[in-house]
């Protein structure tokens, strides 16, 4: 059978990425300093191995048949995945790709090089190519998908999202976020006035720090037998469903950097380890994409973790492993602090979205040829000043050169971070109608029967259905602003 050929073809591509993102994990957490050469080596030549085995062509004849197959409602829906991953590999040539992939590295290495001395100019040649590339793969893959060009690109990290549909959306978002950003600061500096903000000791030791996220990890449903906690110069969740690594980095000087990075990542490593693992080995069994994964990290960190009620459950925690004691109010004036920035990165969840939505709007101007790399710097200062009242003009390095996204020639992308928080407030709006005991549960630090409804509703789902179909079936309705915007009302607009 044509099926249980693919069935095979899947277990041996498994062992491949089981390979692969633990060597990768290691690379970035325990490897000594001089095994990089050999490391990048071995990297290379099973990424090799993987993508000649899962583009190979008799596999496109191992799908046909099996769809002539009679197969179960699991089995057809896991051939659907399959087909949808190998046109989504196959579709771009691969001289286009070996192209590509050297101008992507030459232009990273030039961005991490340039960007501290802001240099532009010097960047600008490397970044253009890029554009061109990435206009090219666009065109591409919309040619193979039946695709407008950028939706094309969103298709990689988020399959079902259009631009459609969510232009609308965050347009909307914007024009709430553009008049209540003002508002928030205002309440919180009222709140400031009366009660000036303690600041953080400064005396926090690493190990006391990673007893604190280990326990609150496992706490919040973290299965440590199937995975770990390191440390990393950024913060990351990867790994295998079955042998997840987290990390984290610390600071002595400020124990909730580390804490809220490790609780982030937990929200990533519950997906991974309730994922179908009958599937495991088929496209069906993985995550469904950037979106939806972001949408589980920010669960965890922005509705349970920046919620008020986590705090009386868990300040006890932090007294008992760094001997401080807090009040709620001392905690949650650093928890939900608000501010204008330039960095992404180092946004609060208020005024994040507006950096990703200035991105998005440029992404498609850039991909449909409306604007070039070189008006890149102007279009993002007139956006600056107008989302968030910033100017970066002649501020490259925390302007267009912030982010390695663009050098990496990932378009596409950036919608799945904020797209990500409103799903996570979807699904939290969803549970408090199913659960009222949503809050009180939390503050008691019972998990349980929030992670079940998650587990049932997106965990064990894999990527059975779209990312708009799998937030409709999980929560009564497609993606809704409406849920983030009176999540950020109820928490930050007094």
């Amino acid at each position: 059978m044509s099926f249980a050929k693919l069935d095979e073809i899947g277990r041996k591509l498994e062992a491949l990425e089981h390979a692969l993102a633990i060597l990768g994990a290691d690379e970035a957490t325990h490897m000594a300093p001089g095994g990089g050469e050999k490391r990048a080596e071995a990297l290379a030549a099973l990424a090799g191995m993987y993508h000649r085995q899962a583009i190979a062509p008799e596999i496109a004849d191992w799908i046909a048949a099996a769809e002539q197959e009679v197969l179960n409602e699991n089995q057809a829906a896991a051939l659907g995945e399959f087909r949808r991953q190998y046109t989504n590999m196959t579709c771009l040539p691969p001289e286009f790709v070996e192209r590509q992939t050297g101008a992507r590295l030459r232009c990273e290495q030039l961005w991490r090089d340039l960007r501290a001395k802001n240099d532009w100019g010097g960047f600008l040649p490397a970044l253009s190519g890029i554009v061109e590339l990435v206009r090219e793969e666009a065109a591409l893959r919309a040619d193979a998908l039946g695709l407008e060009p950028y939706d094309a690109l969103m298709e990689q990290y988020d399959p079902g999202n259009r631009v459609a549909e969510i232009a609308p959306i965050f347009t909307e978002l914007k024009a709430f976020l553009r008049d209540f950003v003002p508002q928030a600061l205002a309440v919180q500096q009222k709140r400031l006035e009366k009660t000036p903000r303690r600041e953080l000791s400064g005396t926090y030791p690493v190990d006391k720090q990673r007893e604190l996220g280990l326990a609150m990890m496992t706490a919040v449903g973290f299965d440590l037998t199937h995975g770990s906690l390191s440390v990393s110069h950024h913060p990351f969740c990867g790994g295998v469903p079955t042998d997840v690594r987290i990390t984290t980095r610390y600071k002595t000087s400020d124990f909730l950097s580390a804490l809220m990075g490790v609780l982030h990542e937990t929200g990533h490593a519950l997906y991974e380890q309730n994922l179908p693992k009958e599937w495991s080995h088929w496209p069906l069994g993985k995550a469904r994409g950037m979106a939806v994964h972001e949408s589980q990290s920010l669960f965890v960190e922005m509705q349970l973790a920046r919620n008020p009620a986590f705090w009386r459950w868990a300040l006890p925690f932090v007294e008992r492993h760094l001997g401080e004691s807090w009040s709620i109010d001392d905690i949650l004036a650093h928890v939900l602090h608000v501010e204008r920035g330039l960095i992404r990165v180092e946004a609060d969840e208020v005024t994040y979205p507006l950096h990703v939505i200035l991105r998005f709007e440029l992404e498609q101007e850039l991909v449909a040829g409306r604007l070039e790399a070189a008006d890149i710097p102007d279009a993002w200062d007139a956006k600056m000043r107008d989302y968030l009242g910033l100017s970066t003009a002649g501020n490259f390095q925390d302007g267009p050169m912030q982010d390695v996204h663009w050098p990496a020639g990932a378009f596409g992308y950036f919608p799945s971070y904020t797209l990500g928080a409103m799903m996570a407030a979807q699904q939290a709006a969803a549970l408090r109608r199913e659960h009222q005991a949503f809050d009180d549960d939390i503050a008691q630090g019972r998990f349980e029967a929030i992670n079940n409804w998650r587990r049932q509703r997106i965990w064990s789902q894999g990527s059975r259905w779209s990312t708009p179909e799998l937030l409709e079936r999980a929560t009564g309705e497609r993606l809704n602003a409406a849920h983030f915007i009176d999540h950020l009302k109820t928490r930050y607009g007094g």
